[in-house]
């Protein structure tokens, strides 16, 4: 339907000019100009395209004199501009030198300027040329502020200086002026400063501002709550805190086991069972049966029990194998904690089970194998190599492979495709 559009204007425009020109060729008018001597008589159309003419030569008499300065700004566009993406792709490939030199270059354009010093304060942090890159802050917080106030903070927890971050982002979180990502500098630098009253508090607007993703947000929150339970001073702050937190909050297993252990630490055991196998019986997880099996108490037995009865479901499960080997070996069960410890190190190495092998021998009086234990659990810890320790027939632990049946929910054994 566009050119029934032009064909109305057009035949608009016709008839206008048509009125126009009758309008005017009745009586067009008379103009008369006479300056040293010189007289000139003309109509007022003629007045009007001369008016015209002259003004567009003028335009281009101005514009050829400014084509050859014209000529160079743009040559100083265009070479900034590459220089721009070229620093930009340096500071990925991580030619960091590079970079802030093609992006300081950059920076010279006025329009640019912004954007290129805060990429070149984040290639000079990067090569840990802190002064530099706060050299480059201090002149990108005129250009573009709030960018260059979020880049500060976190350039500043980068080196190690939470506390100033914080100070940094505060004033603008109390006016709720914060951008996304100032908010999640905001809260990182209150966790790591130990203010985390105000990380959580900023919680809520950085989930909003979407900055992150639901996992990445989910893995902060649950960081913060964890922090947040494991600094209570005392367990009635605990319990308050615990009860203070919404629904969907306690259902985190981070955040349960969190509880459970700061719980457990003040003597509240039987919530932390409570908590721990309502989490449990929600959804299974690993963390929190190895949290389970390590909590205190008199009724080792009928929790070994039902731990084995949890084993029909979850035969592969090394966190549950380690929790029921150290309950056997709290039960001094030898015999049974050496067969759940090395089932769970066939499946996963961890420090923790080779310590609590260690415990087992040790209550069997091998005191060789203890300490060949116990050395392997300091080994995982600093990350060195690990010696598989043999049995007393003299064959070693596989720590390759296992052969062990699945079973489903309903204990159904399940068949391997």
């Amino acid at each position: 339907m566009k050119w029934w559009r032009w064909l109305l204007l057009l035949v608009i425009v016709a008839a206008v000019a048509a009125f126009g020109w009758h309008w005017v060729a009745e009586d067009p008018g008379y103009v008369l100009l006479r300056m040293r001597g010189w007289r000139v008589e003309t109509t007022v159309v003629a007045a009007v395209v001369l008016l015209l003419l002259a003004w567009a030569v003028l335009s281009l008499a101005w514009t050829l004199l400014r084509w050859p300065f014209g000529a160079l700004s743009r040559r100083h566009r265009r070479l900034s501009q590459q220089r721009l993406g070229e620093g930009l792709v340096a500071l990925i490939e991580g030619r960091h030198g590079d970079a802030e030199r093609d992006l300081n270059r950059a920076s010279r354009l006025e329009s640019l300027r912004g954007p290129a010093l805060l990429a070149a304060a984040e290639a000079a942090s990067r090569r840990s040329e802190s002064s530099r890159a706060l050299d480059s802050l201090d002149r990108a917080s005129q250009y573009a502020p709030q960018a260059a106030r979020v880049l500060r903070a976190r350039l500043l927890r980068r080196f190690g200086r939470p506390a100033e971050a914080l100070a940094l982002l505060a004033p603008e979180a109390d006016k709720g002026t914060l951008t996304p990502g100032g908010w999640r500098e905001l809260a990182q630098a209150a966790r790591e400063s130990g203010d985390l009253r105000r990380a959580r508090t900023a919680l809520e607007p950085l989930q909003k501002s979407g900055a992150l993703g639901s996992r990445a947000y989910a893995a902060l929150e649950a960081q913060i709550l964890a922090d947040t339970l494991q600094a209570a001073p005392d367990g009635a702050a605990l319990n308050t805190l615990w009860s203070q937190l919404p629904k969907a909050q306690r259902r985190v297993p981070t955040v349960v086991d969190a509880y459970a252990r700061r719980a457990a630490f003040f003597g509240l055991v039987l919530p932390a069972m409570d908590e721990l196998e309502s989490a449990l019986r929600r959804e299974w997880s690993p963390r929190l049966i190895e949290t389970w099996g390590l909590l205190a108490g008199d009724d080792l037995e009928p929790r070994l029990r039902r731990a084995e009865a949890w084993l029909d479901v979850h035969p592969n499960d090394a966190h549950l194998l380690l929790a029921l080997g150290r309950m056997c070996v709290r039960l001094r069960l030898w015999g049974k904690s050496r067969q759940y410890l090395e089932r769970s190190l066939a499946l996963e190495p961890a420090a923790g089970a080779w310590e609590a092998l260690g415990d087992t021998f040790a209550g069997q009086g091998d005191a060789g194998e203890a300490q060949r234990c116990y050395r392997n659990a300091l080994a995982m810890t600093r990350g060195e190599t690990v010696r598989a320790t043999p049995g007393k027939a003299g064959s070693g632990i596989d720590t390759t492979a296992i052969a062990v049946e699945e079973r489903d929910q309903h204990g159904v054994p399940r068949l391997r495709g």
